[in-house]
């Protein structure tokens, strides 16, 4: 056998640095999953006659959900 039959395997190559497009839908996600928690937390304190505490309620699930999205889509990069 020669050395070129028994070289290591070459080192992985880095991945690529995400783009503008990958920034943009990390925002555009975080502000729809706010948007959607914010919008159903107003609609069920007008339903339900509870204001505000829904609305805190839903922007509470909007920021967790935009962060939990923002993390699973940062880890493709890592």
């Amino acid at each position: 056998m020669t050395d070129q039959d028994q070289s290591p395997d070459p080192p992985e190559a880095p991945k690529p640095l995400p783009g503008a497009a990958a920034f943009l839908g990390m925002g555009f996600s975080a502000a729809v999953c706010v948007g959607i928690g914010v919008g159903l937390g107003l609609w069920l304190d007008d339903v339900l006659h509870t204001a505000p505490w829904l609305l805190l309620a839903g922007l509470a699930v909007g920021v967790t959900t935009a962060a939990l999205s923002v993390i699973e889509q940062i880890r493709r990069f890592l």
